[in-house]
């Protein structure tokens, strides 16, 4: 069967959890923010729903029951390869995982999670990935090409790391507003992190990006400038 090219609706989550307490929050959650969320509990239905609901995101947790989730994963990226992935992991497979995921398409999380981390993740991915009808976001020379996860500065481009291009797209969501540092931490991380570590991954991007496009603003967080 060829891959799905139906687009994906812009606010259509495939949420592939086992039935918990946790699943169940956040399906909760998405559906009172007015998100479409189709809930699937197995690697079968998982790959149905991707065929025959254009989701304009996946969830999976890969351990669902069925199929080997790395070759599910496989097929939904053959399936949908403009859709992009939160993979959810046990700790003690988050190693093997990286290497199946699309670089800076795809994203990872570790279980057990926050219900609020993986729905700010959730939202984060619906504002800004592939799936959304302009794949390209500019601010001054720098632009992002979120399909292929691309970055240039004034046609020159910018190799970053998954954190770093995390972190830039956090910012980019809100160019020109301050971003404090526990909603990038949220945003960015799987696991908590300090204001401090925030801080050095600033001063990582900004290496690259050019320090005087994020501005500090002592007390309450970091500005993208043009």
């Amino acid at each position: 069967m060829p891959p799905n090219t139906m687009p994906p609706t812009n606010n259509h989550v495939l949420l592939a959890l086992p039935p918990t307490a946790a699943s169940a929050s956040v399906l909760r959650s998405l559906r009172a923010e007015g998100v479409s969320v189709s809930p699937v509990s197995d690697g079968i239905g998982v790959l149905d729903a991707v065929r025959n609901r254009g989701p304009a995101l996946v969830v999976l947790d890969v351990e669902l029951p069925g199929p080997d989730q790395a070759a599910v994963l496989a097929a939904v990226h053959h399936e949908a390869p403009n859709v992009p992935v939160i993979a959810v992991t046990p700790r003690e497979r988050r190693l093997g995982l990286l290497g199946l995921l699309r670089g800076d398409r795809d994203d990872f999380l570790v279980r057990p999670f926050a219900v609020d981390e993986l729905a700010a993740r959730i939202r984060l991915r619906l504002r800004l990935g592939p799936a959304v009808e302009n794949t390209v976001l500019r601010h001054g020379e720098l632009v992002v090409d979120t399909e292929f996860g691309d970055v240039t500065i004034d046609g020159q481009p910018v190799s970053l790391s998954p954190t770093e291009y995390a972190l830039l797209m956090a910012l980019i969501a809100e160019p020109g507003a301050v971003v404090p540092p526990h909603r990038l931490a949220r945003e960015v991380w799987s696991e908590p992190a300090s204001p401090n570590l925030v801080q050095v991954y600033i001063s990582y991007l900004r290496r690259k990006i050019g320090s005087e496009r994020i501005r500090t603003v002592r007390g309450e967080g970091y500005v993208l400038e043009a």
